[in-house]
């Protein structure tokens, strides 16, 4: 009888975690779906209803948002400086977490503070103070003006969840490898880094949500059309008087690929970091 009450309890507490879930689920993906289903209407369509589907699939919208926004030439700014600062910031961040995680040495937890205070540092108070250096050391419009900030802003998180699971990582793994000759720089080559996967792949969408999608620094520090990047080129469609939403519903859309296809590369690890915590746990 324990046992049967037992099991059934266990059901219920599953159905109602997986309702919890799906609902969250729902939540998130149906603003996505709206979106795409506007980016298929014209205006006229959305104007009358917007939640209805479209008559017919109207992919204007996309040649047309292609065109206005020059929404080329700011995938490849995009895809540069978001690929460069967050590879960047990875590997910088994970080797400074290694050696406050698995060394010993003076001052290591007033340096892994400074850091951690960086988190607290608001971004968009340092706007003017980085345009004037970045103008003293000519770096306006350039590409280096944007990598430069989004390496300095996204290292104190970085580095803060990489300590945090180098801690829990074994011990033993290391010292065999010094047993068998590994100098420091192999085995955070060769072991800590493969260990280190799930947190890495969670920084490393984490780096390039933000790098992608940040505005403030692209828009104060450059001015070449050149050279903007993506959340410039959305800014266009928002006209002072009229938007054209299919239009700008179609570059949404397009602008949210890349960061589902980064997400579901980097699936795979984030799925063993979360099964493998549940099996120490």
């Amino acid at each position: 009888m324990n046992t049967k009450a037992f099991i059934n309890k266990k059901k219920i507490k599953q159905i109602v975690i997986y309702t919890i879930l799906i609902i969250f689920a729902v939540v998130n993906l149906y603003p996505i779906l709206w979106m795409a289903i506007n980016s298929c209407k014209t205006e006229q369509e959305i104007t009358m209803n917007s939640f209805s589907f479209p008559n017919r699939l109207y992919l204007n919208n996309y040649f047309e948002a292609w065109k206005t926004a020059h929404l080329g030439n700011r995938f490849i700014n995009s895809i540069i400086v978001s690929i460069v600062a967050m590879v960047v910031t990875v590997l910088l961040g994970a080797l400074v977490s290694y050696f406050i995680a698995r060394f010993q040495f003076k001052w290591k937890n007033i340096l892994y503070v400074i850091f951690i205070f960086g988190m607290l540092v608001p971004i968009h108070g340092t706007l003017v103070p980085m345009f004037i250096l970045m103008r003293k050391i000519g770096l306006i419009n350039t590409r280096w003006a944007l990598i430069f900030p989004y390496i300095g802003f996204n290292l104190p998180l970085t580095i803060f969840i990489l300590v945090s699971y180098m801690k829990g990582l074994p011990t033993e793994v290391e010292e065999a490898a010094v047993v068998d000759g590994c100098g420091i720089f192999k085995i955070f080559w060769s072991f800590i880094l493969p260990m280190s996967r799930p947190a890495l792949a969670t920084v490393s969408i984490l780096n390039f949500i933000f790098n992608w999608n940040e505005f403030s620094f692209a828009l104060v520090l450059i001015n070449s059309d050149s050279l903007k990047t993506i959340p410039l080129g959305l800014a266009s469609f928002a006209g002072k008087y009229s938007t054209n939403y299919g239009v700008q519903m179609a570059a949404l859309t397009m602008v949210l690929i890349p960061i589902i296809i980064f997400y579901l590369i980097m699936e795979e690890h984030l799925i063993k970091g979360m099964s493998s915590g549940a099996v120490k746990g």
